[in-house]
């Protein structure tokens, strides 16, 4: 019997690929050799009886009776632990190879896995099946002397190890009793034995991910649930061109049988000034480096015009929305969707998260390279487009597919890109600047004070003359737009608390959408609710809130999309940046200062 599909799942990376693990040690989704690529092993999206062994890449256990799984501290790397009911074992490290070699990244399209005995005589067999063509095409397999070649369609694999390959190319059953290792990556001959070159990958890419996580400027505390944030948003960065991903997956239902089910593995410029954001707040100023290469490309091509809400990890602007029919979906429940037809929208808020996100670029003398005026006239140009569209319908950052409206949140972020022009315009002296986008900021601020509130919700509602709540307005005291005192501000998180919320949990916004009300609580919107409260002086509530928010995060401190709260198991797209974004911010708010310790 095949072990139900669930998002207790670990990832692995090394900014360039990525691979979600189960907790018996499965590969069950990978992509290569980009994030949002064709999948190797697809398991995931294909378990309406389970999880099948086609489309992944497990070793089991003879009478596999528990296991254990966590990740090294600080690091990316995995292990699995499996025992049968006799208490006999292995263990399974897992990771993607990253560190520095030769003055550059050495990050390739790898997945090492170690497989050692633990106690007694296991036996084991090991099931490697990639598959092709979404699952449809089963490789062509060739044997070499210590590897397997598989011919796919996107290219060729390789599988180098030190296993008897008789037993892993036909799956036997074999007494493990020494340590084995598997390299699967590019067609391409290893520089040394097999055990070495796992061993020397392993130790190095701790090394990088040590020396990496002790220079973050961590909050006093939840210390490892940082750390644990941060490397995941780290991973969710193609850092060969800088675009973040909003998630690594495509299709998992946002609730239950609801088709919910979207393509997450493209760079939103919303979500991506986010995962900046926080990881500008605990001193990770790389990320944001990287990601201002690939934003200054997206502005330059836009010529000052459209901007998309989001594009692909190569500057693709064309994302065409389509079925996998042949796959059954997550516990059977499709369809499975590839590209994201919010591409084709006109979201208005992505002008303010442009200059939000390069903002800090004009400000900090830490970086390699620092935004000069060049940089400013371009985002002027952004600027403009706010100023344009502030008042103008759109389908808000929620992505509505059949409806548009003035939305609140989007007026908002225009307002943040003509406050932040008319700060920037400071750093250079521009005084005739400063005063035009002061100017700007201030009317449209106007607006939304005006229009965006309703007397008789008490509250700032979703959009212009409307009536319905929604939690995106919670962000109006992050950005900087109120006083999170003014008492405006107070009566709509309390009128968001008492419509939208499940205890802890919230949900997006009370009215419905394409398919209907939300039943699942968006787990960005109830981190959001705690920076507001702690914003607002509710201070023992927010923490009260956080705990209950942390205890929901899976087995190894990882978050999807949403929560249903009934039944507290995670749903959505998977790791969700928003998500980890939540994480670190509200440790950081809510944190006791180091100095009451030390």
């Amino acid at each position: 019997m095949n072990p139900p599909a669930s998002l207790d799942v670990a990832l692995i990376g090394n900014c360039a690929i990525t691979a979600l693990i189960d907790k018996r040690g499965a590969v069950v989704w990978c992509c290569m050799p980009r994030f949002d690529g064709e999948p190797i092993f697809h398991a995931l999206l294909d378990s309406a009886q389970g999880l099948p062994q086609d489309g992944t890449l497990l070793v089991e256990l003879e009478g596999f009776a528990r296991s254990e799984q966590s990740y090294d501290p600080g690091t990316a790397i995995l292990r699995t632990r499996l025992y049968d009911a006799a208490g006999e074992g292995i263990e399974i490290t897992d990771f993607c190879p990253r560190f520095f070699t030769r003055d550059r990244a050495f990050r390739p399209a790898q997945i090492v896995r170690r497989v050692r005995p633990l106690i007694g005589h296991p036996r084991v067999r090991f099931v490697v099946r990639p598959r092709g063509d979404w699952g449809s095409s089963v490789p062509r397999t060739t044997r070499g002397s210590n590897h397997l070649r598989f011919e796919l369609s996107s290219g060729t694999l390789r599988l180098n190890t030190n296993a008897p390959l008789t037993y892993v190319i036909d799956s036997t059953w074999f007494s493990l009793q020494r340590p084995v290792s598997l390299l699967l990556g590019p067609d391409e001959t290893l520089p040394g034995g097999v055990e070495d070159i796992a061993r020397e990958f392993e130790e190095q890419t701790a090394f990088y991910w040590l020396h990496w996580t002790r220079r973050l400027a961590l909050p006093l505390e939840w210390q490892d649930a940082v750390i644990r944030a941060a490397i995941t948003l780290k991973l969710c960065q193609f850092e060969e061109t800088g675009a973040i991903v909003a998630a690594m997956t495509t299709s998992i239902p946002e609730a239950p049988n609801t088709e919910r089910n979207w393509d997450y593995r493209y760079c939103w410029l919303r979500d991506a000034f986010f995962v900046v954001r926080a990881l500008n707040s605990l001193s990770e100023v790389g990320t944001m480096e990287d990601y201002l290469r690939w934003l200054n490309d997206v502005v330059r091509s836009s010529q000052g015009g459209h901007v998309q809400p989001l594009y692909g990890i190569g500057l693709e602007k064309t994302l065409t929305e389509s079925f996998v029919p042949h796959l059954s979906g997550y516990r059977g429940m499709g369809p499975v969707r590839v590209g994201n037809q919010a591409f084709e929208h006109f979201q208005y808020d992505v002008y303010g998260n442009i200059v939000l996100g390069a903002s800090q670029a004009f400000f900090d003398h830490r970086l390699l390279r620092r935004a000069d005026e060049r940089d400013f006239a371009e985002l002027e140009a952004m600027g403009e487009q706010a100023w344009r569209f502030h008042d103008q319908p759109d389908a808000g950052m929620w992505e509505l597919r059949t409806r548009a409206r003035v939305h609140t949140s989007s007026s908002l972020m225009c307002w943040a890109a003509c406050d932040r022009l008319a700060k920037i315009g400071a750093v250079f002296g521009k005084a005739d600047r400063v005063a035009h986008w002061r100017g700007r900021a201030d009317i449209i601020r106007t607006k939304i004070l005006e229009q965006g509130w309703n007397d008789k919700r008490q509250a700032f509602v979703e959009s212009f003359g409307g009536k319905d709540l929604d939690a995106s307005v919670l962000l109006m005291a992050e950005v900087g737009f109120i006083d999170p005192r003014d008492p405006r501000f107070v009566k709509t998180v309390e009128a968001l608390e008492s419509t939208l919320c499940d205890g802890p949990f919230m949900r997006r916004y009370e009215a419905p959408d394409d398919f209907g009300k939300p039943e699942v609580a968006f787990n960005v919107c109830s981190f959001w609710r705690i920076d507001a409260l702690a914003r607002i002086g509710r201070h023992a509530q927010a923490r009260e809130i956080f705990e209950a928010l942390m205890a929901h995060r899976n087995h190894v401190g990882l978050l999807s999309e949403d929560l249903h709260v009934a039944k507290g198991e995670l749903w959505g797209n998977f790791p969700q940046t928003y998500s980890m974004v939540g994480v670190i911010n509200g440790a950081v708010r809510l944190s006791a200062p180091w100095d009451t310790m030390v």
